[in-house]
């Protein structure tokens, strides 16, 4: 992008005549490389903070944000995207409290952010009257412990390198996932009198990843090539770019259609044994193959929402392999663990060896097995048909109330794709209720760093992922929900203060219309009025002006667009301000779905 930019340079430290303590936390922070800190102002770290700004000429580059889940936010998405931790820093107490749902997230999505907290003095003689009371806890990382990694408050500065280094390996050892730092106040603010070591230098940081059992793996070859019909469901295996090419090579090794839980981008898009958002693909499997993956029931059963009755797709006779991390991220307070799952096979390993190793035990079984490779292609083929029906059916769905306004969700995410199809583009978090996914070509690992979570999260998790991507060059694009933006417009701030060029595309229902949905089925069920399901979830009367909201941040914005006609003429003005450096939002007006 041509204007400039707020990039994060390391630099020298500048030594003064007295050093502190806080200077050793960012000699540790220089020793690990970590770029940018996302933060809300507090007192508790304002020793770390001017030894960040001064002693660390800035770097990482601090990047100011109104709330602290937009704080934790953007890391996870910077995370997400770039494969890369950066640092979120929270004050005490309170701060930490505000991104308690921010960091939960993070946790079961899996996003290495290395979160650096305060606290108030432990040293009572040091506590400034009531406010340092107030914002102090005992063993506070106990607010975060069941949704972290680890955590951990030193309480010498002599501590700090060490937990400094245990943590960011904890953090970057998959499963990855959060840890959280908590530096007492006065431990900052005092006099450094001493020289405190380092970690040496040549110190690996972080683990080798996890092999698997060569006869488990040996196992699994020999029940996936000989498998009718194999399926693959991947969810974390493409969480970094060498987990993409090796899942394409081993589907076409043994030609199993893929579902893609979507995660993380796991597999191509357009490649003719996608066969994501058809659960028809298991049928008739006799044999489904988990890569790094928690959802496996959603995926392979069907749901009656209102009844809450669950029947599985997969016949009874079909066989499972699950290759992953197992139990080893299961926590004790949270069930992001899921169902538990009784597979024939259970192999503990990381995708990232896994994968490539089994796709050359089953080359090699294939290789002696002549009769089984016409077996492979017909079923290719059989494959290849399927995926290409789809994708027809789908095209024919985008035509249908082309002209319709509101807005249809196809139409829209026709018009985006047709506009940013010859660019080299980035999809954030949000999906379009999967529409971009059906209708675009997601045909390289960087394309989507995955799917949205909660609402709230994805506006922090978009500026994240613009900002891994802002250096690259890359349009990144949001599909941005009106709900999640209300909950913190204010992040729109960010993007133009710290200088990410992005493209919102507003979503624009005028509801929580998720939820909505919900109260049409259970009117429904109780024979209650339809009518009054919208009440206490509308976003209208007054209808948010998120165009006229964006420019007052320093966006450029248009809209609001409830004719399809007049998207694209508007898109192309909105790029144009990107490419040149500003963000931009284009507010469309949308059907309910």
């Amino acid at each position: 992008m041509a204007a400039k930019k707020n990039v994060a340079k390391k630099s020298k430290v500048v030594p003064t005549k007295q050093r502190w303590a806080s200077d050793v936390i960012v000699d540790m922070l220089h020793r690990y490389d970590l770029p940018y800190a996302s933060m809300n102002p507090g007192a508790s770290y304002r020793g770390l903070h001017d030894s960040i700004v001064n002693y660390g000429q800035n770097f990482p580059y601090l990047m100011l944000c109104q709330h602290e889940e937009i704080a934790v936010e953007i890391a996870h998405g910077y995370a997400k995207a770039s494969g890369k931790p950066m640092v979120a820093i929270l004050h005490n107490l309170v701060g930490m409290l505000h991104a308690t749902m921010a960091v939960y997230y993070a946790y079961i999505d899996r996003a290495p952010v290395f979160i650096v907290g305060a606290t108030g003095p432990m040293d009572e003689t040091k506590r400034r009257p009531r406010i340092d009371w107030t914002h102090t806890a005992n063993a506070q990382g106990e607010a975060f412990r069941n949704f972290t990694k680890w955590d951990y408050q030193p309480t010498v500065i002599d501590g700090v390198p060490e937990s400094f280094a245990r943590a960011y390996g904890v953090m970057m050892t998959e499963p990855q996932g959060p840890i959280y730092m908590c530096y007492d106040a006065w431990l900052q603010e005092a006099p450094l009198n001493h020289a405190v070591a380092l970690p040496p230098a040549h110190a690996m940081k972080v683990p080798t990843p996890m092999a698997a059992d060569p006869d488990a793996l040996a196992q699994a070859a020999e029940m996936l090539v000989r498998a009718k019909h194999p399926v693959i469901l991947a969810e974390f295996a493409g969480r970094q770019p060498i987990g993409y090419e090796p899942l394409v090579k081993l589907a076409e090794t043994v030609a199993a259609p893929v579902f893609d839980v979507n995660s993380r981008l796991n597999f191509p898009g357009c490649h003719p044994l996608n066969l994501s958002m058809s659960k028809d693909v298991f049928r008739d499997a006799d044999l489904i193959l988990c890569l790094d993956t928690r959802d496996w029931e959603k995926p392979t059963t069907e749901l009656v929402s209102t009844t809450r009755t669950v029947t599985s797709l997969a016949p009874a006779g079909c066989k499972w392999i699950d290759i992953g991390f197992g139990d080893l991220e299961i926590s004790s307070w949270a069930m992001d663990y899921q169902r538990l799952h009784h597979v024939d096979l259970r192999i503990l390993a990381d995708t990232a060896t896994a994968i490539p190793a089994l796709t050359k035990l089953c080359r090699g079984l294939l290789a002696k097995n002549p009769r089984l490779q016409p077996v492979v292609k017909k079923r290719f083929e059989a494959t290849k048909k399927k995926h290409e029906a789809l994708r027809a059916k789908w095209a024919r769905e985008a035509k249908e109330n082309w002209n319709a306004s509101p807005i249809t969700l196809p139409r829209l995410a026709s018009e985006v794709w047709d506009v940013i199809k010859d660019e080299d583009w980035v999809l954030t978090a949000g999906t379009l209720e999967d529409w971009t996914r059906k209708l675009w070509d997601f045909d390289k690992p960087y394309r989507h760093p995955g799917k949205s979570l909660g609402t709230s999260t994805q506006i922090g998790i978009a500026l994240g992922v613009a900002l891994a991507n802002r250096d690259k060059g890359r349009l990144v694009v949001d599909m941005q929900p009106d709900g999640d933006l209300m909950f913190d417009a204010g992040a729109l701030w960010v993007a133009a203060k710290h200088k990410i060029p992005m493209l919102i595309v507003m979503y624009n229902n005028r509801a929580y219309y998720n939820d909505w949905h919900h109260q049409i089925r259970m009117a429904k069920l109780r024979g209650t009025p339809v009518n009054r399901a919208h009440i206490g979830m509308d976003l209208c009367d007054p209808d948010p002006d998120f165009a006229g909201l964006a420019r007052s941040m320093g966006w450029y914005a248009e809209g609001p667009i409830d004719q399809g006609k007049d998207v694209k003429a508007a898109l192309k003005r909105a790029i144009a301000r990107v490419k040149a450096g500003q963000p931009a939002l284009v507010d469309t007006i949308t059907q309910k779905r």
